[in-house]
C-alpha cells in the first residue's frame, strides 16, 4: 500500500518497503498502468497467439456408450461359456477346459469392473456439481468473451531518445454490439494522451477501440468494438459471492500468455484497497487464484460460468502468494451502464475550479503561506464561483477537514455528492473566509458538450 506524503516533495520516495498494492500489470517502467510489455523500439501491439483447437472431451453419452459396448462383450463371452458349459459339462476333461474358461471371463469382469469405476472417478471430478460447468467448459466460453487490450506509447527517455513500448491488459466483451469492459489504468495513458487501443479477439483479429467512457476513482472504463459474432459475457451476482466459492481468472498474463486461465476460492469479501496511484480505497473481494501483469480488466468467473468480478490489484511483496483482489461485478456493472448511456457517472460532487499542482509546501514555505490547493481559475457559472471562491485563493479545508494540497482536495471533494453543500475554507490576503457551496454534478458540463 503506497504510504507517502502526497503533498510533499519527497512523496514519490516514501513507499511502505513491507509491500505494496500494486494494479497488476509489469513495475518498474516509465509508465505504471496496465503495464509494459517490452516491444523493443517497435510501437506495434503483439498479436495474440490464437491456440490450436483440442480434441474435444468425449461427452457423458459417448461415454455411456462405451460402457455399453463394453457390457455387450462381457454378455457374449458369459454365453459362449454357457453354451460350452451345457455340452461338455459331463466331461471331466471339458470340466478343466471350461473352469479355465470361467476364470478368464472372471478376470476380464474384473477388469472391466475397474475400468468403469475409474471412468467415474474421472466424470466425478470433470463434472461441476449442482449443474455447473466443468472448468473446461468455462475456459471454452471465455475465449469468445475475453479479449486483449494494448495501447503503444511513444516517451522520452532518459537520454532525450524517443522509445516506444504496449500497454497490455484485459477485458472482456459485456454487449455483443461490440462494449467492452475493462480497468481504467490499463487504458489510461490512452485517455489522457489520445494513443490508439486496440483490442485483440481469441482468433488473433484486432480492431481500433473507442473509450466510451471512465471512472478514474473506481477504476473502471468502458471500450467500444465494431465486429461481428461478438459473444458477451453472463453477468453474475457478486452479492452471492460466499468465501470458499471457486472462482476462475481468465485474462493474459504478463502480456504474452494469452488466454490463460486461473482457478482459486473466494478469500475475503468486502477489501478496501487503496492502489498506490489511487488515494481512495476502491471496495474489493480477494482471491487466491493466480493473477498477475497483463491479468487487469479480465473477468474472475465463478462455478456457473458467470463474471462475478474484474481482476484489478494484487498485493506484491517478496514471499507473497495468491492475495489478488477484483472489484465486484455488479459495482463494475452499474459504472458501465452509466458510463455507456451518459458518457460519465452521475450524482459525482464537482468543486468547479482548476487548481496549480505545482504548488506544493516548499513554495508555500519559501512565501510564508499556508499549504493547500492552490485555485489557478474558476469555471465561470459554477457552484465555486457562485460560492465566492476566485483565483489564487488558497483552499485549506472542507468542512473542517484539513487540505494540504490539491489532490487531497480531490479527495475530500469525492466524499460527497452532488446537491451536497460544505464550508470551503480559503486563505485569500492575510487571512481565511469560509464560504458556503452547493457541490455541482461532475461530468455534466462536458457530457453535453
Amino acid at each position: 500500500m503506497y504510504e507517502g506524503s502526497e503533498g510533499g516533495l519527497n512523496a514519490a520516495d516514501e513507499k511502505n518497503t513491507s509491500g505494496e498494492y500494486h494494479y497488476v500489470r509489469p513495475e518498474g517502467q516509465v509508465y505504471s498502468d496496465a503495464h509494459y510489455v517490452p516491444q523493443g523500439e517497435s510501437p506495434d501491439p503483439p498479436r495474440y497467439y490464437a491456440p490450436p483447437e483440442r480434441t474435444p472431451h468425449r461427452t457423458r453419452k459417448q461415454r455411456s456408450s462405451d460402457r455399453a459396448a463394453r457390457a455387450a462383450v462381457l454378455c457374449a463371452v458369459c454365453l459362449a461359456v454357457g453354451v460350452a458349459v451345457g455340452a461338455y459339462v459331463t466331461d471331466s476333461r471339458a470340466q478343466k477346459e471350461v473352469e479355465a474358461l470361467q476364470a478368464s471371463v472372471d478376470a476380464m469382469s474384473a477388469r472391466l469392473n475397474a475400468a468403469e469405476q475409474k471412468s467415474a472417478a474421472v466424470s466425478a471430478v470433470q463434472c461441476a456439481p449442482e449443474g455447473g460447468l466443468t472448468p473446461a467448459q468455462i475456459y471454452a466460453d471465455a475465449c469468445s468473451e475475453v479479449v486483449g487490450i494494448t495501447t503503444p506509447v511513444t516517451y522520452t527517455n532518459y537520454f532525450g531518445q524517443n522509445s516506444s513500448s504496449a500497454v497490455s491488459g484485459s477485458g472482456f466483451v459485456i454487449r455483443d454490439d461490440g462494449y467492452i469492459l475493462t480497468n481504467y489504468h490499463v487504458i489510461e495513458y490512452a485517455a489522457e494522451y489520445g494513443y490508439d487501443v486496440t483490442v485483440m479477439l481469441h482468433d488473433g483479429s484486432r480492431y481500433k477501440a473507442e473509450i466510451i467512457g471512465t471512472e478514474e476513482y473506481n477504476d473502471i472504463a468502458v471500450l467500444k468494438i465494431t465486429a461481428d459474432g461478438l459473444e458477451s459475457a453472463a453477468l453474475g451476482d457478486s452479492e452471492a459471492l460466499a468465501v470458499g466459492d471457486d472462482v476462475f481468472a481468465v485474462g493474459n498474463p504478463l502480456g504474452e500468455l494469452e488466454f490463460s486461465m486461473s482457478s482459486g476460492h473466494v478469500s475475503a469479501l468486502d477489501r478496501k484497497v487503496v492502489t498506490e496511484e489511487n488515494g481512495d480505497a476502491i471496495n474489493m473481494f480477494q482471491v487466491d487464484a493466480a493473477v498477475n501483469e497483463g491479468n487487469s480488466g479480465g473477468p474472475v468467473y465463478n462455478s456457473n460460468g458467470q463474471v462475478v468480478g474484474v481482476v484489478t490489484a494484487k498485493y506484491s511483496m517478496t514471499g507473497v502468494e495468491g492475495l489478488g483482489f477484483a472489484i465486484p461485478i455488479n459495482d463494475a456493472k452499474a459504472i458501465a451502464d452509466e458510463l455507456i448511456e451518459k458518457g460519465y457517472v452521475s450524482g459525482k460532487a464537482d468543486l468547479g475550479l482548476t487548481c496549480d499542482e505545482r504548488y506544493n509546501y516548499i513554495y508555500a514555505k519559501w512565501y510564508n503561506l499556508p499549504e493547500g490547493a492552490y485555485v489557478s481559475a474558476v469555471d465561470r457559472g459554477g457552484c465555486a464561483e457562485k460560492a465566492g471562491i476566485s483565483a489564487g485563493d488558497i483552499i485549506v479545508s472542507v468542512d473542517g477537514t484539513r487540505v494540504t494540497s490539491e489532490s487531497e482536495l480531490n479527495k475530500a471533494v469525492r466524499q460527497y455528492a452532488a446537491g451536497d453543500n460544505a464550508v470551503v475554507t480559503v486563505y485569500r490576503g492575510n487571512g481565511t473566509l469560509d464560504l458556503s457551496v452547493t457541490f455541482d454534478e461532475a461530468g455534466v458540463k462536458s457530457a453535453s458538450a
